[in-house]
């Protein structure tokens, strides 16, 4: 195994609340997706909605996936006054939300 170097990936499952409107939704990930334009730290920015046809999502129906150029470039982001505006506007529309950070690794075999 080789741990890629510097980079720093973020996957989120997004469950939103059933009252937040299908369209309002939709505004908050474009929203989201901005973020890519105004924090530097914030290489690449990937979304799609589930997919899985045998009802395994559990209520989760967004996947984010986003690329840092480092650790320290993951800080930056989660500090980063339009990352937190998003926040305040988005947190209220979550019902559920898992995070998880890791750094790309390669297997060679």
């Amino acid at each position: 195994m080789e741990e890629a170097k510097g980079f720093v990936r973020r996957v989120l499952l997004l469950k939103f609340k059933a009252e937040t409107a299908p369209n309002h939704v939709e505004r908050l990930i474009k929203d989201y997706s901005n973020l890519v334009n105004l924090v530097e730290s914030l290489k690449t920015w990937h979304m799609g909605k589930d997919a899985n046809i045998k009802n395994l999502h559990e209520g989760f129906t967004h996947v984010v996936e986003l690329t840092f150029e480092d650790d320290e470039g993951e800080a930056a982001y989660s500090a980063h006054p339009a990352h937190l505006e998003f926040h305040e506007r988005a947190w209220p529309h979550v019902k559920k939300m898992v995070v998880i950070d890791y750094k790309p690794t390669s297997f060679h075999t």
